[in-house]
C-alpha cells in the first residue's frame, strides 16, 4: 500500500484566495453522483442539479415505492431535455438491511440509562419501550455487551435523532437493550445497525429482485448499487440475475462496502465489480475512528490501480440543514480527491437537505480546487510501475496518450470507443486535462430487431473522473480511415469549443483506432 506519499503537488501553489473559482461546462472533473427524494424530484431542482455539477442521479429504494421513484424519473428525463446534460441512473438496493418498523410514524422518546425491547414481532406498536424490527435472526446473532446503533436514513451517532443501545440480554427472539444517549426517534422506517456482527440476511433480497425485474428494466438502469456487498459471490449472484433480464446485462454492478465483513473481503469484491462505493456512514460505526482513514485511503489506492470506479459518502452531513459545510467536511472532499476518488455521493444532503443545488455547486467548487494540486506526475509513475511490464497493446496506448498529452500541454484528449473501455483505461492514469470520450453506437440485432449500442456506455462514463462522454452519430464507424473519422472529430472539436475547453491555437491528443492499430496523434488548432 502506497498512500503514504501524499498525492498532492509540491510546493503548493499558493491560489490567491479572491480569485474566482472557474466556471466551465465541466466544473470539475471528480463526479458527483446526487440522491433524488423530496427535496429534489422536481423538474427545476432537478435541472439546476445538473447544471451545478449532478452526473449521476441515485435512486434509493430503501424508502418509497416504484410509482414515487418513477414519477422523479420521469421529471430527471425532462431536465436531461431542458437542460442538455447527461445523466445516469443509479438504483440502490435495500439489501440486508435491518430496520424498525413504526408504523404509526409517531415519535419515540429514548431515555439514557433506560431498556428498550428489540422484536421480531411486527405486529407490535413501536414505543419508547419496545421496538419491531424487520429481522426474526438477531437474537441469535448477538450477545450481552454488542453495540447496536438506531438511526433514521443516514445517521453519524451525534445528533439527537439517532440512538446507542447496548445489548443486556437476549430473551428467546426479544434483545434487550440499554439506552446509551437520549434520542428521539422520528418517521416510519430507522437503519439498525449491529456493530461487527454477522447478519444472516441475502445481498439481494426478494424485493430488491422484484424492483430490478420490474423498475430496473423499465428505465435501463446504468449502475446498481449492490448495497451490504460482503462477498465477492454477492456480486457474482447479482451478475447472474442481470444477465437474465435483457438489456440489464449491461448494467455495471456497484459494490457498496458497509462493514467490516465487506472490507475483509475487499480484495475477491473488488475484482468481481465494476466499481465500489464505501458507504463511511456505515463503516465509521463497524471500525473505530482512529482506522477509518486507513481504509478510506487502501481502499481507493486498489480501486486506482485496478481502474475501476471508486466513490465515496457522507462527506457533507451538516449541509443537510445549512448552506455551508464545516471546515472538517470541505478539508475532507479534498482529501477524497486527493486519495483519488473518482466521485462523491450526496445522499440526505440532497434527498431530505434544505440546500440541494448549493450543495452540489459545493462539493463541485472544493473537487475543483483539490484537482489543481493532485500529483499527477507521482501518480503517474505509481500507475505505471503496478501495471508493469510487457503492458497489454491497450494499456500501452492509454498510458502513451496521457503521457503525450502532458507532455504537449494538450487541453482535451480525444478517445473514439465503441466499448468504452479505452477512454476508462485513459481515465485511469488521471490526466490533467478532460479526456473526450466519443462513444461510437455499434449495430446489433436480437433476430428480431435491430438496435444501436452505445447510450449505456457513453452514461457509464459518467461516474469516471476525468471522462466526458459524447454519443456519435452512428453513420460514422470508429475504426475507419476515411473522412466520415474526420467529420466526427470535427463535432467532437466543435463539442470542446462550444463547452469552453479548447480555445484556438490549442493543442490536442487524439486516441483512435484505424483498421487494426491503435493510433495517438496530436494536432495543433488553427484559429
Amino acid at each position: 500500500m502506497h498512500s503514504s506519499n501524499l498525492l498532492i503537488e509540491e510546493p503548493i501553489r499558493m491560489i490567491s484566495i479572491l480569485e474566482p473559482a472557474k466556471t466551465s461546462f465541466f466544473p470539475a472533473m471528480t463526479r458527483i453522483v446526487g440522491t433524488l427524494g423530496p427535496k429534489s424530484r422536481s423538474v427545476d431542482v432537478i435541472s439546476s442539479c445538473l447544471k451545478a455539477g449532478m452526473s449521476v442521479a441515485r435512486f434509493d429504494f430503501s424508502w418509497g415505492d416504484s410509482e414515487y421513484h418513477q414519477e422523479t424519473l420521469e421529471n430527471l428525463k425532462a431536465a436531461i431535455k431542458t437542460s442538455k446534460k447527461l445523466c445516469a441512473v443509479m438504483l440502490d438496493t435495500v439489501g440486508a438491511e435491518m430496520q424498525v418498523v413504526n408504523k404509526n410514524e409517531t415519535s419515540i422518546s429514548l431515555q439514557a440509562d433506560s431498556q428498550v425491547i428489540l422484536t421480531p414481532d411486527q405486529g407490535q406498536e413501536a414505543s419508547s419501550e419496545i421496538l419491531p424490527i424487520n429481522f426474526d435472526g438477531l437474537a441469535k446473532s448477538v450477545k450481552a455487551g454488542d453495540t447496536i446503533f438506531v438511526g433514521q436514513y443516514l445517521f453519524t451517532g451525534s445528533e439527537t435523532t439517532s440512538v446507542w443501545l447496548e445489548v443486556a440480554e437476549v430473551a428467546g427472539q426479544d434483545v434487550v437493550c440499554t439506552v446509551k444517549n437520549s434520542a428521539t426517534l422520528a418517521g416510519a422506517l430507522f437503519t439498525l445497525h449491529a456493530s461487527q456482527i454477522h447478519i444472516d440476511l441475502p445481498t439481494l433480497t426478494e424485493k430488491d429482485k422484484e424492483v430490478i425485474s420490474t423498475w430496473g428494466v423499465k428505465n435501463k438502469i446504468d449502475f446498481l448499487s449492490l448495497s451490504y456487498t460482503r462477498h465477492a459471490e454477492d456480486v457474482r449472484q447479482a451478475r447472474e440475475f442481470l444477465s437474465t433480464l435483457g438489456d440489464l446485462s449491461q448494467t455495471q454492478i456497484f459494490a457498496k462496502i458497509e462493514n467490516v465483513e465487506g472490507l475483509t473481503h475487499f480484495d475477491e469484491i473488488l475484482q468481481e465489480a465494476d466499481g465500489i462505493i464505501l458507504s463511511r456512514g456505515n463503516l465509521g460505526i463497524d471500525l473505530p475512528p482512529e482506522k477509518v482513514f486507513f481504509f478510506q485511503k487502501s481502499a481507493l489506492y486498489k480501486c486506482n490501480m485496478a481502474g475501476k470506479p471508486a466513490v465515496l459518502t457522507r462527506v457533507v452531513d451538516s449541509m443537510t440543514d445549512n448552506l455551508r459545510p464545516t471546515r472538517a467536511e470541505a478539508t475532507d472532499v479534498a482529501n477524497a480527491v486527493l486519495d483519488g476518488s473518482d466521485a462523491i455521493l450526496l445522499g440526505a444532503e440532497t434527498l431530505r437537505g434544505l440546500y440541494p443545488v448549493e450543495t452540489i455547486s459545493t462539493v463541485g467548487k472544493i473537487c475543483s480546487e483539490a484537482e489543481k494540486v493532485f500529483n499527477q506526475d507521482l501518480y503517474f509513475k505509481k500507475t505505471v510501475k503496478f501495471v508493469g511490464e510487457p503492458m497489454t497493446h491497450l494499456e500501452s496506448i492509454a498510458s502513451s496518450a496521457v503521457r503525450a498529452a502532458i507532455k504537449v500541454k494538450a487541453s482535451v484528449i480525444i478517445c473514439f470507443t465503441s466499448s468504452g473501455r479505452a477512454a476508462r483505461l485513459i481515465a485511469k492514469y488521471r490526466p490533467t486535462m478532460p479526456v473526450l470520450s466519443v462513444v461510437i453506437p455499434r449495430l446489433k440485432t436480437n433476430q428480431l430487431k435491430w438496435s444501436f449500442s452505445g447510450a449505456f456506455e457513453a452514461r457509464q462514463s459518467l461516474i469516471v473522473r476525468g471522462l466526458f462522454p459524447m454519443l456519435a452519430d452512428p453513420r460514422h464507424p470508429a475504426e475507419s480511415t476515411s473522412a466520415s473519422n474526420e467529420s466526427i472529430l470535427k463535432v467532437a472539436l466543435d463539442h470542446g469549443k462550444a463547452s469552453g475547453v479548447i480555445k484556438p491555437h490549442d493543442r490536442v491528443v487524439i486516441c483512435q483506432k484505424v483498421g487494426d492499430a491503435s493510433v495517438v496523434k496530436i494536432i495543433e488548432l488553427e484559429d
